[in-house]
């Protein structure tokens, strides 16, 4: 029984590979498999829209475009790829030529052969920038202690899945959307496979700093109630250490009445322990704003325009 794949591509300024990229798909894995590509535009400030239109006019049977009318970020676009997949299985891939056709092949082949409702990819060697190995090294830290996730398993986002963990993820269907807690929440029935990694070719990566953080926000307060398990136990921690700091001062006071006050010390102590209030206020206030957007009905994606082989 030949199964199809959906092939999932968020789209962000990248006129200069996303043509080629589908030729190559196309060519390589169309001879073998069924298959269907979705090209999530999100919102491109580039000519990546038209390139991405003139791809389904020239396969109108195999392309489907979602053009996003507001930049949503890699996570939420894969969200918007999800929600329209007809295949058994749905491959995510970047649109930089990082991660070749044949490994795509490779890795479609080994989820058919094997049972996993997820099956992430691993790198000998990442050709991303010494800043992006940096914060995904931090970002798979973290999922290791907010998640639960296994400590050998890095969460890439060349991956495929399938149809079952597909239609439990888009159940989600709140503004803060992170791929990975939503596929740690729902199985422990993951698979890895080893593949090559390569530079990127012409275009730059699309993941700034802020997105970083914004991403680790999305695994923080959507996945875990574990920071405001840690900052109750720093305040129940710091305040044991202020009383017995007071108590410590007043003993010195009243064993040497000449001692003068330690301005300089309660200072320190008093802005320590602002900081730290400070800090557990914002992370509430960041629950209860994510909360208040989500009951508001933020959308995690708008779709501007649709191309398929049924609706234009």
């Amino acid at each position: 029984m030949r199964h199809k794949t959906s092939i999932i591509i968020p789209v962000y300024n990248s006129e200069q590979t996303i043509e080629s990229l589908v030729e190559k798909l196309v060519c390589e894995i169309l001879k073998d498999d069924l298959l269907e590509i979705i090209l999530v535009n999100d919102c491109s400030i580039d000519q990546s829209e038209n390139k991405c239109n003139d791809l389904h006019n020239k396969y109108p049977e195999i392309i489907i475009v979602l053009n996003l009318a507001k930049n949503v970020g890699e996570h939420n676009a894969v969200m918007a790829g999800l929600n329209v997949m007809n295949g058994d299985y749905a491959l995510i891939m970047d649109d930089d030529f990082q991660n070749p056709v044949s490994e795509a092949i490779k890795l479609i082949s080994y989820a058919k052969n094997n049972n996993y409702d997820v099956v992430y990819t691993f790198y000998d060697k990442k050709e991303h920038s010494f800043f992006r190995n940096l914060g995904s090294g931090f970002n798979n830290f973290v999922a290791s202690i907010m998640l639960k996730k296994p400590k050998k398993l890095y969460l890439s986002s060349f991956k495929i899945l399938n149809r079952f963990i597909a239609e439990e993820i888009i159940k989600y269907d709140l503004p803060y959307s992170y791929i990975d807690g939503l596929i740690l929440r729902t199985t422990d029935n993951i698979g890895t496979l080893k593949v090559t990694h390569l530079a990127r070719e012409d275009s730059e990566s699309g993941y700034t700093l802020k997105k970083l953080v914004s991403l680790w926000l999305n695994m923080f307060t959507n996945f875990s109630i574990l920071p405001l398990r840690v900052a109750i136990i720093a305040g129940f921690i710091f305040s044991l250490f202020g009383l017995f700091f007071g108590a410590q001062a007043i003993l010195e006071k009243y064993s040497n009445p000449d001692l003068p006050a330690g301005y300089a010390s309660m200072i320190t102590m008093f802005a320590l322990f602002s900081g730290i209030q400070l800090i557990a206020i914002g992370m509430v206030g960041e629950y209860l704003g994510r909360m208040f957007l989500s009951q508001n009905k933020k959308p995690q994606f708008t779709i501007r325009s649709q191309l398929n082989n049924n609706k234009k």
